[in-house]
């Protein structure tokens, strides 16, 4: 189908003079522009093609950028970025230096606040509102919301203060079949009409001013008329939550039909509280497979298709993810005591075949990483000895949960921590990079990087092996390198590191893959006389003390390697130790600098930050030639 109507859309004014029918053409060229364009680059596509309708109706009815419409995630933003002026921009998404996957404040007016957690959307929104009536401004504001989202406790801690502070706010959820209630029935889509009409709420609010001039039982008489109201709308809508919370409840309303999306929203834009609408959504609308299937159609990879049918590349077998995944099925088989958690995140984390095998010890909280940590604590104080499956990035959630409920207690709950290090094209909201600072400085915790699939293994029986601290495995989304499914699980000393290559010249002290990487600049190396020593440093915390006193009188040269921030990192560890050893070397700390880093290919962002082969190379020559280390 050519596209006609698309192109000429240079911003959501260009909405305003087309017809109904014309806007439903243009969500028919916006599908197929989205699918042809996701499916050559890589990134999300069935959240986006599932919220089309509600996109243009919200720009066609709002005067944006001026109302301000915040997403939750973002991960949906395709449509709204196609509408913003971003048209010819899509076919950069997710590459380095083009469009970000998510919603991005720094890269479009229209995007007024970026998030690529869960859950954020309602305070994020309620915060733009109070801000809006405290300068006196007039516009309105919408929060979008997906109903995986609202199993988030932050979600329900915006929707209770909002409507304490009955601000004007618009929450659209949009209920994708995930799914909080029954499909729509045209009883249901009847009452929407009628309690969304404006003659209705004019008429309604009257009656309730009315009441509240009664000489005498005012009180009884609002009492009944809410309850009459209340009762009426329990017959037929799922919506008494919202109400209890001081919210206006509407629908559900079909998400795909353009002209009772735009009525709806065209009569409640102005009712001056807390509004909740309610909209029920297809995931992946508009392609068959991604319909079918809308977990795997989630996010893509790039020119993702076979004999003309759409497919969802596989991770390599040999990921950290798949690795994990295998190692959890194999303990759970001889320890009937093992049970794992995540934060709806079975796929992400590679536990699908877990919770196919142990459904009944396979636990997914959803959007709750909070809740999930202290329930993984709960189960470890009687006994249960929980894995906490989860992306360092949604840790960060639930800091405070680590600390209080699960350290200070000295409960042996067990993190395994994907997207450690650099996530790809999901960008700094995916980065795994703070949590060796984040979880270095809880006390008793002990922190562990595998450098490949095999001593991911050692590493988890290691963990489980001990019950006195809470064990904390970080990875990063990439191949485990080497991996045997038959092999054999060793225990490992904790705090022990392993010199994986001697060496007489400098020490290179590698974490996690990237030992692979100081190995192959330790080879080149040897080629220009310079013999370096590369050490596994699997335990970041503890440190292999007795390593680091041999090491501080062997060599005068260090270098720390990590694919995390050089902030509170590894290298400021063993930067801190040698200090008060009165260390009078040279030390280069190699990490993340002291900013975001964009999103972008794992090799890219790698050699931006000089944790490659040649950046690694580069490094060394330096600093065995100059007086001073250089930064990296």
């Amino acid at each position: 189908m050519p596209l006609e109507l698309l192109p000429t859309i240079k911003s959501p004014s260009d909405l305003k003079p087309l017809t109904v029918d014309q806007l439903r053409q243009l969500a028919k060229e916006i599908r197929e522009y989205t699918i042809k364009t996701i499916i050559k680059t890589g990134g999300h596509l069935a959240p986006t093609l599932g919220v089309v309708e509600l996109t243009l109706a919200l720009h066609y009815v709002y005067d944006t950028p001026r109302d301000k419409i915040i997403w939750d995630v973002g991960h949906q933003g395709y449509a709204h970025k196609i509408l913003t002026g971003r048209f010819e921009q899509l076919k950069t998404i997710r590459q380095y230096g083009g469009l970000s996957g998510f919603l991005k404040r720094s890269e479009s007016e229209y995007d007024v606040f970026g998030a690529g957690h869960a859950s954020t959307s309602i305070s994020a929104a309620l915060g733009i509102a109070v801000a809006r009536d405290y300068k006196k401004e007039d516009y309105k504001v919408v929060a979008v919301i997906g109903d995986g989202a609202m199993t988030g406790g932050l979600a329900f801690e915006g929707l209770n203060n909002a409507g304490h502070l009955r601000r004007q706010l618009l929450v659209i959820l949009n209920d994708n079949d995930m799914s909080i209630s029954p499909n729509v029935g045209a009883l249901r889509t009847h009452l929407t009409r009628l309690v969304t009409n404006p003659l209705y709420n004019r008429i309604r609010d009257e009656i309730w001013d009315l009441t509240g001039a009664l000489p005498i039982g005012k009180t009884s008489t609002r009492t009944l008329l809410k309850k009459m109201e209340e009762g009426l709308k329990n017959l037929v809508v799922p919506g008494i939550i919202f109400d209890e919370l001081g919210f206006r409840y509407f629908g559900p309303i079909d998400g795909h039909d353009l002209e009772e999306l735009i009525r709806t929203i065209e009569n409640i834009k102005d009712i001056k509280t807390p509004v909740l609408l309610h909209i029920v959504t297809k995931k992946g609308k508009g392609m068959k497979v991604a319909e079918d299937d809308p977990i795997s159609y989630h996010g893509i990879k790039p020119e993702a298709k076979t004999a003309n049918k759409y497919e969802v590349v596989e991770p390599p077998v040999s990921s950290f993810q798949s690795v994990f995944g295998t190692l959890a099925c194999e303990i759970a088989r001889n320890r009937k005591d093992l049970v794992c958690i995540t934060a709806a995140m079975r796929e992400g984390t590679g536990l699908v075949p877990f919770a196919k095998e142990f459904p009944d010890r396979f636990y997914d909280v959803g959007i709750a990483e909070g809740h999930g940590v202290t329930f993984a604590a709960g189960l470890a104080a009687e006994g249960i000895r929980p894995i906490v499956a989860v992306y360092s990035t949604f840790l960060q959630r639930a800091f405070d949960h680590i600390v209080h409920d699960v350290a200070i207690q000295h409960l042996p709950v067990i993190f395994c921590m994907d997207r450690s290090g650099i996530a790809g094209e999901d960008g700094p909201t995916h980065h795994g990079a703070l949590d060796i600072a984040y979880l270095r400085c809880v006390q008793d915790m002990i922190v562990a990087a595998p450098m490949n699939g095999n001593e991911f293994r050692h590493l988890l029986y290691t963990a489980l092996n001990q019950t006195d601290f809470p064990f904390a495995i970080r990875y990063p989304k990439a191949d485990a390198v080497e991996f045997d499914e038959h092999g054999q699980a060793e225990l490992l000393p904790i705090g022990s590191w392993e010199i994986v290559k001697p060496g007489s010249d400098l020490a290179l002290l590698a974490v996690g893959p990237l030992v692979y990487n100081a190995l192959d600049a330790a080879e080149q190396l040897a080629s220009l006389g310079i013999n370096c020593e590369v050490v596994n440093c699997r335990f970041i915390k503890p440190m292999d003390i007795r390593y680091l006193k041999a090491m501080e009188k062997r060599f005068t040269k260090i270098i720390t390697i990590e694919e995390g921030v050089v902030t509170g990192g590894f290298g400021d560890g063993i930067a801190a130790w040698l200090v008060e050893q009165g260390f009078s070397g040279k030390l280069v700390r190699l990490g993340f600098p002291d900013e975001f880093l964009p999103h972008g290919s794992r090799e890219i962002l790698l050699s931006n930050t000089h944790l490659d082969k040649p950046g690694i190379v580069k490094q060394v020559r330096q600093l065995m030639v100059e007086p001073e280390p250089v930064k990296g």
